[in-house]
């Protein structure tokens, strides 16, 4: 891509009005964007010198400053390394009807990265996918992201060193790093050229620009800049359905149907329960310590009925670790910030750092089973969740975590005894709303919808845990036990 790159045009041309009017475009534009709820992402990568800094300073002078924002990517820090490699660009993606503008981004973890940290051929190949995926689930969204490559000849860049090094104000921009970097010019090159073809997708093509003539240069990305904004304010809406093939890429692990789960004699005696809970306390404690000293990641997902035994599962859990290392996250309807995200960017600010446990109450899957049913969400909108989570689990077991997921599962007549004890029990009728009996009236609409989401989503990477829970105490320990197992099992490896 970069070969073709490199232009005469501009030379003879003033594109001074040309641009000034393009500015006056793009500036109205930003209304129709806020309108719109269209979230911007405006992506600029390139060589040293090339004029990122520039080119920004000249857009945002032209936006409204409370509706954008502008992020610089550093290397990432050591804290910052302890969390899946995606999480710290999910964290800074745009609200509908806002922009971000970046000056570098997610693509340092990938040609940089391979140049200067020596990350294996496998690595790269797996990052270029990770941010494929990224963008595209941004994309089917609704983001419009704007990727601008900055070229420049190493015979441009070389002027362009000596001319800042000459000032005593701008010396200070050419840094060592620089001159490596120019020093290998040809190298970086060649792994710059080779992740935009690897990255330049359909949904999300690379724009390279040369950077040569500085006119020409504003001319073009704010010509694209223009046009892309507006044939995205113009377009409708589409929900491009995810194939078989796309969803054979998760292997799954067999469930069975919750109609196939017997729950008779799923039963623990107290007497039994409390030998058994003593047991798993102790070992679970000791497991924690060791995954703490491993730096292993584990996320542990509950779902289930109305009065099911989440609650009570994921209390006895944390009875057995150390505080200072977990989290419990309870999972309500979203607030009105996170309904101006993508929905999985609540999730991603949640996740837990290497040795740490995170416990979800609740989880994402509510896309495809509240925001469904209840018609929060299109449909096809819904449908394409299944990939995005079996990606989005992918990427996080890829990372090394262990994410273990239940679904706690109990018959109607069982919840109705425990519903109609919550009401009879002054300290426990805060446990009871109405949305509980509403959600009961629609049973076989939501089991539809569970037999669904676990025969799409119970990959062998992360796979569902359907657990007989009409008596408390077998589930508890049942639970407790998977949990264990899961642990151990990676401890050995």
């Amino acid at each position: 891509m970069l070969e073709n790159a490199l232009t005469d045009k501009g030379k003879s041309t003033d594109y001074k009005e040309l641009t000034a009017e393009l500015e006056k475009n793009l500036s109205a534009l930003q209304q129709k964007i806020r309108e719109k709820k269209l979230p911007v992402i405006i992506l600029l990568e390139g060589w040293g010198a090339s004029g990122k800094g520039t080119l920004i300073a000249d857009m945002i002078k032209l936006l409204d400053p409370r509706f954008f924002k502008v992020f610089s990517t550093m290397p990432a820090t050591e804290s910052e390394r302890r969390y899946p490699l995606m999480k710290r660009y999910w964290e800074n993606i745009p609200e509908y009807g806002t922009i971000s503008v970046l000056d570098r981004s997610w693509y340092q973890e990938l040609a940089i990265a391979k140049m200067e940290e020596g990350i294996s051929d496998a690595e790269y190949s797996e990052r270029v996918d990770t941010v494929n995926t990224f963008e595209r689930q941004l994309t089917d969204d609704g983001y419009l992201i704007i990727k601008f490559f900055l070229h420049i000849s190493r015979k441009e860049q070389k002027k362009r060193f000596l001319k800042l090094k000459e000032d005593s104000a701008t010396k200070w921009r050419v840094t060592e790093l620089d001159k490596k970097r120019h020093k290998n010019y040809d190298a970086y090159y060649k792994q710059f050229d080779d992740m935009l073809e690897k990255t330049s997708t359909s949904y999300c093509p690379w724009r390279v620009i040369d950077t040569t003539d500085r006119r020409f240069t504003r001319f073009q990305v704010f010509n694209i800049l223009v046009s892309q904004i507006t044939n995205a304010i113009n377009s409708e809406r589409t929900y491009p359905k995810p194939t078989a093939a796309e969803m054979s890429r998760f292997p799954l692990s067999p469930c069975p149907a919750l109609a196939d789960v017997k729950l008779e004699n799923k039963v623990l005696q107290p007497t039994k329960y409390d030998e058994e809970l003593k047991k798993a306390r102790k070992e679970l404690a000791r497991l924690h310590g060791k995954i703490y000293k491993r730096k292993i990641p584990v996320i542990m997902v509950f779902e289930g009925w109305d009065a099911a035994g989440k609650g009570g599962a994921i209390k006895r859990i944390s009875y057995a670790l150390d505080p200072r290392g977990y989290e419990a996250v309870p999972i309500a309807a979203p607030d009105k910030k996170e309904l101006n995200h993508h929905y999985l960017w609540r999730f991603w600010n949640n996740l837990p750092k290497t040795g740490h446990i995170t416990i979800f109450d609740r989880s994402w899957y509510g896309r495809v089973m509240v925001e469904r049913i209840e018609g929060f969400t299109p449909k096809e909108r819904c449908d394409m969740a299944y990939r995005e989570i079996n990606e989005f689990e992918a990427e996080l077991v890829r990372g090394g975590a262990i994410i273990l997921k239940f679904w706690l599962h109990i018959d109607k007549d069982e919840q109705l005894k425990r519903f109609n004890d919550r009401a009879n029990n002054p300290l426990k009728q805060w446990k009871i709303t109405d949305e509980d009996w509403r959600n009961r009236e629609k049973w076989d609409a939501y089991e539809t919808a569970v037999n669904e989401m676990i025969a799409k989503t119970s990959t062998k990477a992360a796979p569902w845990n359907i657990i007989e829970a009409n008596d408390k105490l077998f589930a508890r320990i049942k639970v407790m036990n998977i949990v264990i197992d899961a642990l151990s099992e990676r401890i050995k490896q």
